[in-house]
């Protein structure tokens, strides 16, 4: 089962009640219960545009973003949601970096509120590079409940995992 793949670092009881949902094959209808709807964002010029409204919203003063894009190449396993790099240039005696935000493609069929999630938790790398309490609370002020989201986000790849996509 891939429950446990995405559920590591949550407590026993909770992936329990993830198994159960399964078991009983009720994961697909707590996640259409609470996200009926994909989004729209459909290629990467719209991802670009939610993208930037979202940074300057919350981060105007951060520094700029030279690429956004879907990524099929990514895996979200290996790379989680997303992946933002800090790309690093010398040209011409300067250094030069770019700041690039890739979401992978699986999530070009999700609910809004779960790519709303990951690009908040791309955008906060900005800022806070590692996975710590600043960079969770960072999240938080951007989205105040990214937690939730984060976990309802991994019983939705547990649930194509197990081959059932829900909105097709």
């Amino acid at each position: 089962m891939p429950i446990h793949k995405y559920l590591t670092h949550y407590p026993p009881p909770l992936i329990a009640q993830v198994e159960s949902l399964v078991k009983n094959d009720q994961l697909a209808t707590y996640l259409l219960e609470r996200y009926p709807k994909p989004h729209k964002v459909a290629n990467d010029s719209d991802l670009r545009d939610y993208v930037l409204s979202l940074k300057n919203q919350h981060m105007k003063k951060s520094q700029p973003l030279s690429k956004i894009v879907y990524d099929s190449k990514l895996h979200v396993v290996h790379n989680a949601l997303g992946l933002h790099s800090y790309v690093s240039r010398n040209q011409g005696g300067k250094l030069k970096t770019k700041n690039e935000l890739r979401v992978s493609a699986v999530f070009k069929k999700t609910p809004e509120a779960f790519l709303n999630m990951i690009v908040v938790h791309e955008l906060a790398h900005l800022k806070e590079k590692e996975h710590n309490k600043a960079f969770y609370r960072l999240c938080n002020n951007m989205l105040g409940n990214y937690h939730q989201l984060e976990l309802d986000m991994r019983l939705y790849l547990i649930q194509m995992e197990l081959g059932y996509s829900l909105y097709d």
